[in-house]
């Protein structure tokens, strides 16, 4: 049996911190060297920012009473002892609960009122109005309370049907949908919109992030739920009960509001929960097996993924075999096996992407910073030249030399007019690009289509306005590239002048490519496009559903388009640095030329000495060289090899 869940996520926040640690002394080391320019401060701060605050969200998905909070606290709090998420029999969770860990945060219970449901404004935007929430202490060493705490999230109220249908727990056209009525005519819903659990347990310290979500009903009420924080979770549970095995209503969950999510295989999985219901004297071990393994094979077909997907479990007896340290229990509860498949499929994802990005962050690092070193050793080569021929030279001759450095310079300085308007070209042109990509754009071209979503009545031709949008969103990240492409295409001619004239080494980096984003956007009107079908027909009937449903969109995509922004101005500022980098090195080079002249005149010996302190620049800067590779080296087999995380000190003196 390979690691547990826990146990391979707490590898790789090892890793992840190692990494961080690391980079953070490679910063302070190129700092100290002089070594450090806008571009190259940019990358190591995002790199180092990416590790320490990388998130990884699961989330556990079930219709009621499937054992979802079971299993949360048998995967992850075992430790406490105890159960933390409420898990009694009947309806438990009735908000989406996230569980995570904000040190900038107190240790705390956050509950939105559900009568926020009655205004427009989505989870994001409330989340921005800590106020509105109901805020609960919880006490770290104090698991009783801490459980106590967590049972709000199952607290409920009685609202009239005219509320619960404002709020979007009653629907006229969908009777079968609806809760039960009372006695006086009152409907049962929710007290809570939604929870977040401020804990310092050590996984969610180290960047997890659960979501537990409660049953179809309450899901399809929050457009934002099933359309922003279930595809943007990096794995999904979805849970069955083993005796049931895929009901109506879960597969009214799974088609509506999981079918199209943008998971990898992997990082999907379906668990028949409460197999511990068929273990009875009355069969046979190999009669309950073959009756799991129907069940299995059912689910698979019926919700259309691979067999290995689905996995066997009674979270109740592994939470209480954890407890109780029955190792044999434990392995008969399936809980292993099932925290290996989730670590392999997150983790496994994660580190990739992480791993790539900080490959390909300290590769163009490594590039960035060996062209600083290699213009202080063209500047210190020409030095050289111009010194050696100054052997045996009057003083005329050396008159002559410091004149001509001055005129240099003050052509040089001339110059730097052309290289500003140059600079003012690339960011009028940037700064289109940028417009492109702000919210007011973003706002105009979903226009039509929630002026469609709004409309009263059937929301005829709303799926047509809904491709059109899409295409809109594509072409203009399209132009985007394109817009890209150009600033590149003026840059290479400019820098190629530039060189040509100075004897620069400027060169630009490649555009960025946004294919990937064009893929997000395309994954996402995928996943929205299940709300558009008939099955949703109804609920769209509903302003307030509809109004949700496109602040929901508006929100993902506005991520997306500032994601694509965040990239492009990292392009440009790797090559705007180069030109400001060049350009502080050859006012350098003009002192130092200038000085080294005037020492020169002054003493006999002020040549000679100045030739030595060039040789022992020129084998400073090779040092400097031999160490940066070095460490960059070191931080790629690290980046290639999470498993070797050792803490060792790499940063000795060059």
């Amino acid at each position: 049996m390979g690691p547990s869940f826990n146990e391979q996520f707490e590898q790789h926040g090892a890793w992840r911190r190692e990494f961080a640690r690391q980079l953070k002394q490679l910063g302070e080391w190129m700092s100290a060297h002089d070594l450090m320019d806008a571009a190259v401060q940019e990358r190591l701060q995002r790199l180092e920012g990416q590790l320490r605050s990388d998130r990884i969200m699961v989330a556990f998905v079930a219709e009621f009473s499937r054992g979802k909070s079971e299993l949360i606290n048998a995967i992850f709090f075992a430790d406490y002892g105890r159960r933390i998420m409420p898990a009694s029999a009947g309806r438990t969770t009735m908000c989406p609960t996230e569980l995570g860990y904000d040190p900038q945060v107190p240790h705390c219970l956050r509950l939105l009122p559900i009568e926020t449901r009655l205004q427009m404004q989505g989870l994001a935007e409330w989340r921005l109005k800590p106020e509105r929430w109901v805020e609960v202490p919880l006490q770290v060493g104090d698991a009783d309370q801490i459980s106590r705490a967590l049972e709000k999230v199952a607290q409920v109220r009685k609202v009239s049907v005219d509320d619960a249908r404002a709020m979007g727990f009653w629907h006229d056209d969908m009777p079968d949908d609806n809760p039960s009525l009372d006695a006086q005519g009152m409907v049962e819903v929710p007290l809570w919109r939604h929870a977040i659990i401020n804990l310092p347990h050590p996984l969610l310290k180290q960047g997890l992030v659960i979501l537990d979500t409660p049953g179809l009903n309450a899901v399809g009420a929050e457009p934002e739920l099933t359309v922003n924080l279930i595809p943007q979770a990096h794995a999904v549970v979805f849970i069955l009960g083993a005796d049931t095995g895929v009901t109506r209503s879960d597969l009214s969950i799974w088609r509506e509001h999981l079918a199209a999510a943008s998971q990898g295989a992997d990082a999907r999985l379906v668990v028949l929960n409460k197999i511990d219901t068929l273990w009875d004297t009355l069969n046979s071990a190999q009669q309950i097996q073959d009756q799991l393994e129907r069940q299995r094979q059912t689910s698979a077909e019926m919700l259309g993924v691979r067999l290995d997907q689905v996995l066997p479990v009674s979270a109740q007896k592994g939470l209480v075999a954890k407890i109780q340290c029955d190792d044999v229990m434990l392995e008969a509860s399936g809980l292993p096996v099932l925290e290996e498949a989730l670590g392999r499929g997150i983790m496994g994802q994660r580190q990739a992407i992480l791993r790539s990005a900080i490959s390909a962050g300290i590769a163009s690092l490594r590039t960035e910073t060996a062209r600083v070193l290699n213009i202080r050793r063209r500047d210190l080569d020409e030095q050289m030249l111009e010194l050696r021929s100054l052997r045996g030279k009057n003083s005329s001759v050396i008159l002559a030399m410091r004149n001509r450095i001055e005129q240099e310079q003050r052509e040089f300085d001339l110059s730097t007019t052309r290289i500003h308007a140059v600079r003012a070209v690339h960011i009028k042109l940037l700064r289109d690009v940028f417009h492109k990509l702000g919210s007011k754009a973003l706002k105009e071209q979903l226009a039509p289509l929630m002026a469609s979503l709004q409309q009263k009545g059937l929301k005829l031709g709303v799926r047509k306005q809904y491709e059109e949008v899409f295409r809109e969103l594509q072409d203009t990240l399209d132009g985007v590239q394109s817009a890209a492409t150009e600033i590149q295409a003026m840059l290479e001619g400019t820098f190629r002048q530039l060189n040509a004239e100075f004897g620069f080494s400027l060169q630009v980096p490649a555009a960025p490519q946004l294919q990937e984003f064009g893929n997000e956007i395309a994954r996402i009107e995928q996943g929205h496009l299940q709300y558009l079908g008939m099955g949703n027909t109804l609920k769209l009937l509903q302003p307030e559903f509809a109004e949700r449903l496109g602040r929901a969109l508006s929100i993902r995509l506005r991520s997306v388009y500032e994601s694509v922004a965040n990239d492009l101005e990292l392009w440009s500022k790797s090559a705007t640095a180069q030109l400001d980098a060049q350009l502080r090195e050859r006012k350098r080079s003009f002192a130092r030329r200038i000085e080294a002249v005037d020492r020169i005149q002054q003493a006999a010996t002020g040549l000679e000495e100045r030739i030595t302190e060039i040789e022992e620049g020129e084998a400073e800067l090779q040092r400097l060289d031999d160490h940066l590779l070095q460490l960059t080296e070191q931080l790629m087999a690290l980046a290639e090899d999470p498993a070797e995380v050792e803490h060792h000190d790499i940063f000795a003196p060059a």
